[in-house]
Order: structure tokens, then C-alpha cells, then sequence
């Protein structure tokens, strides 16, 4: 069995390595074909070397072929797998630095917030090429696997705009499922869910062990579990909407009006175990932190053992369990961001949720899930509008359609008034002016505007830990390598 699998933002360590060889336990895709392509040559070098050392150590004769052309790349692909952050952890830092000046704390900033919508303008506009380049240069069919956030709108405008089957892929409904099967004290593979929602604003709307739903049951067990204390914003989401959520307190907080609105109350919601905890701008922190450590370490990654093709080692990412069930048959279910089209009856049929898939050699079929829950539809529907906005301004690069996405954004429009968010978006489209080509025209007016700001800061220094140097990186190296590992998907443009 050959076929070609490309892999774009190929230089981000985790993903790809990892990526690469979940594909490749496979024991049928032992001659596939791997390309890699990059705009950054030395990542896309030092992270080729370390796949291409894997392969041979696995005793098999795959040659991966890298470019910095990503049509070479794609040529004749089946499947083109996408890893990228467009702009890198610069234009990362202009996402979240930025709303601090007006009031607007970010943990992350990658998904919804006023963060993740400019971080949409960036990725939609690119990923329309990628897709451009998938339907001229790929094969005929060519399905797109995006691991980018933000991943329902970078998903949304690629099927919507982009011509090219994509499906959104992340790993927050097998967190939570871990989670959960954890507080019931049973086995994940013994514990039933169905998780329906948005990516990152996705409900556990069943859990079943032995046929009996315990839905009702979850929060009582989850106070009592040992992560309560870690996780009091999305146990407080379950108490007021009574389903557990996905994503974690720092992801969590930022999607809603309610925890990160005012500086004084955020402590109680915050704690510094970790950066995901709530950390102002914790995951910049992290992915720089991870990026320096790896140019560091990389030689050292050379010299330890390569990674075993093995089951017991393949992660639970649905990239390749995708590509498994599409090939061989063998049936894979799995929680994926597709377009709607009536499968949550009540969100807009044009938009994209993350629901249960099955995947055989017939495709992807898409159960119908029904309604969501009121109150968790009520929630998810407040960011759809939001999305949908964000994905019509990137297409369009209309700036009356961006400014009404950051001013419908909940936490957002809850820091921010209609003036400040129009200040705050020209300033942020004037600091992404290098990778925003269609905003052209208006960043040009966006200048203009600054010489005259009307609009004072409201700045908050928010709740940071300090960025660590290598050299204090290098006494916790086990904590850091993995760090690097988990980050690397955020170093490459």
C-alpha cells in the first residue's frame, strides 16, 4: 500500500515527529511516501534528520523528502497533514500584548477571544493558499488534516472557501474522557461519551459505563477528584450549565465574559501550578520557552533513542487513525470539527462543531447528534456569531466585520467599549501588517488613525510568571524537553 502523506509546518517538533510516527505504526504504510515542507530551513532541517534517524532505526527504507516549495510538497499528496502558526511566536506576542494595554487578559489568545480572532486573520488567509496549491498540485481528493488553531474557523473557511475536504482535528475531548473515566474510577475504554459542541467550547453531553448514562453524577465525583483544584472554572461552568467542558481553567476563562474581566477577581480563579491554570499569556510563555530550549537540546535529541513504530507508543492524535480506517477499512471512531449541516439541530447549519465521526473505507459519516443541551447551545452559539464574523472579515478583509466579531467576543466586549476595540483592532492590524496581505488598504488607514488616538490605555500587567532563561531551563531538562515537545507546534510560521 503507497500512497503520499505532505506534512506543512513541518518544522514543529512535536506534532510532526509525533505524527509521523503514529502514521507509520501502521504496519501497511511501510512504503508510503513523506514529504516535509517549511518557510523556516532550519527547523525543517533539524526536525527531518531527527524523523528520517526514527524511520531508519525502524528498519525501514521511506526516503522523507523536504522542500521549502510547499507545491513540490504537495504534489500528488493524498493527504496533507498542517502544523502551522502563521507569523510564528512574534506575531503570537502582538496577539495577546496588545488587548493587555485595553484591559484584556489572555491566557492563551488562540482560539476565540480578541486574540484568536486576529490570529484567524492571519491563518485564513494563508490556509486559502495551502488549499489553493491542495487542489492544483495535489491528488485528485487530496483531504486536508488541520491541527491549527483557531481550528473551527481555519476548518470553516477551508471547506466553506478553500475547495478542499478538511477536517479540524484536536486532543481536548480524550483529555476530559481521561478525566472523566478517572473521578468514576474506571477505565477510559470502559467509560461510553458522546462530546458535542465548538473546538475548545466542546460538552460531555453523555457518559455512560455499562449501559447506565452518569451525566448526573459527575460533578459530585469531580469536586471530590484530586484535579478539582486545578480545574474550579470548569467545575463552576458544570455547576451553572451542568455539563464539564473540554478545555482547561486558562483555555476555559478566556471564551467566557465571566473570569477574566476584572484583575481583582482573577486570583480566585487562578493559580500558578501551572501555566494553563490561567497564566496571562502562560502558553507564550511556554512555546518561547520550549523554542529556545530546543535549539539547545537538539543535538542531544540525536543521541537518544529513536522512536519505536510500536502500538503501545502510538498517541491517541486522529490524524492517523483517520488515514488507518480510510485505507484499510478498519472502523475509527473518533471527535472531529466538521461543518455543521444539521447535525447540532440547534446551531446554524454553517458553521463548524466538533462531534462524534465514524471513519471507515467508505469515509467519514457524521451521526446526527440533536439538540445541545439549552444552556451549553446558548454558550457555543454566542462564539459561533463571533467565528462567523471573523471568517467572512479574513476572507473579505472587511474591518467593519472584524471590528463586530472583538465586539461580540464575550470577555472581550466585557474589558472593552465599541471605541477601544476599534483602536485595539487597528493597532493589532498595524502590528500584523507582515503577514496580513489582504489588509493592505485598511492597515494604510489604520495609521493614519494612530497619529490621532482618541482612546486612552487602560493597561494591566495581569498575572505572569517569568520567562526562563536555558540556563535555568538546564537544571529541570526532563520538564523542559517535554515542554519543547508539547510547544513546538507554536514555532513555526
Amino acid at each position: 500500500m503507497s500512497f503520499k502523506v505532505a506534512f506543512i509546518g513541518a518544522g514543529s517538533i512535536g506534532f510532526t515527529r509525533g505524527l509521523l510516527a503514529d502514521i507509520l505504526t501502521v504496519p501497511e504504510f511501510h512504503d508510503i511516501e513523506v514529504s516535509f515542507t517549511d518557510i523556516n530551513p532550519d527547523n525543517l532541517r533539524m526536525v527531518t534528520q531527527l524523523c528520517q534517524r526514527d524511520i531508519e532505526e525502524n528498519g525501514l527504507s521511506i526516503k522523507i523528502h523536504a522542500t521549502l516549495d510547499r507545491r513540490e510538497a504537495f504534489k500528488d499528496a493524498k493527504y496533507v497533514i498542517n502544523c502551522v502558526r502563521i507569523g510564528m511566536l512574534e506575531a503570537f506576542a502582538t496577539d495577546v500584548e496588545i488587548p493587555l494595554k485595553y484591559g484584556v487578559d489572555q491566557c492563551v489568545g488562540d482560539t476565540l477571544c480578541i486574540g484568536g480572532i486576529m490570529y484567524g486573520q492571519r491563518g485564513i488567509n494563508a490556509m486559502l493558499g495551502f488549499c489553493k496549491d491542495i487542489r492544483e498540485a495535489a491528488a485528485p481528493g487530496c483531504i486536508l488534516l488541520s491541527y491549527s488553531n483557531p481550528n473551527a474557523m481555519v476548518t470553516w473557511a477551508c471547506n466553506k472557501y478553500g475547495g478542499v475536504e478538511t477536517y479540524g482535528l484536536c486532543h481536548g475531548v480524550q483529555h476530559g474522557h481521561s478525566q472523566i473515566a478517572k473521578a468514576l474510577g474506571r477505565n477510559k475504554k470502559d467509560v461510553d461519551i458522546i462530546c458535542a459542541g465548538l473546538n475548545h467550547q466542546t460538552w460531555y453531553i453523555s457518559v455512560k459505563t455499562d449501559g447506565t448514562e452518569r451525566t448526573g453524577d459527575l460533578y459530585e465525583l469531580m469536586k471530590q477528584a484530586d484535579f478539582a483544584k486545578d480545574e474550579n472554572i470548569r467545575l463552576d461552568v458544570m455547576k451553572n450549565f451542568g455539563y464539564y467542558s473540554t478545555e482547561s481553567n486558562g483555555h476555559l476563562s478566556e471564551y467566557l465574559m465571566w473570569y477574566r474581566k476584572r484583575p481583582e477577581d482573577m486570583e480566585k480563579w487562578i493559580n500558578y501550578s501551572s501555566w494553563i491554570q490561567g497564566e496571562t499569556a502562560g502558553y507564550l510563555r511556554v512555546c518561547k520557552e520550549g523554542r529556545n530550549w530546543f535549539e539547545t537540546d537538539f543535538p542531544n535529541w540525536l543521541k537518544e533513542p529513536a522512536k519505536q513504530y510500536i502500538p503501545e507508543k502510538r498517541s491517541e492524535e486522529h490524524g492517523s487513525y483517520i488515514i488507518e480506517s480510510l485505507e484499510t477499512g478498519r472502523v475509527y471512531r473518533g471527535h472531529f470539527n466538521v461543518m455543521n449541516n444539521g447535525t447540532i439541530t440547534n446551531l446554524p447549519d454553517e458553521c463548524v462543531v466538533e462531534v462524534p465521526c465514524y471513519v471507515d473505507g467508505n469515509g467519514v459519516s457524521i451521526p446526527k447528534v440533536g439538540d445541545l443541551p439549552l444552556g451549553c447551545a446558548a454558550i457555543c452559539s454566542q462564539s459561533v456569531w463571533v467565528q462567523k464574523l471573523a471568517v467572512e472579515a479574513a476572507v473579505h478583509a472587511d474591518i467593519n466585520l472584524l471590528r463586530q466579531a472583538a465586539m461580540m467576543d464575550p470577555l472581550t466586549g466585557a474589558a472593552c467599549t465599541p471605541d477601544e476595540i476599534i483602536q485595539m483592532v487597528d493597532e493589532m492590524l498595524v502590528a500584523g501588517e507582515s503577514w496580513l496581505p489582504q489588509y493592505a488598504d485598511e492597515i494604510k488607514r489604520a495609521k493614519r488613525r494612530l497619529e490621532n488616538k482618541t482612546v486612552p490605555y487602560r493597561n494591566v500587567n495581569g498575572f505572569k510568571s517569568k520567562e526562563k532563561t536555558v540556563e535555568e531551563m538546564a537544571e529541570e531538562k526532563a520538564k523542559y524537553r517535554a515542554l519543547a515537545e508539547a510547544a513546538a507546534k507554536e514555532n513555526v510560521k
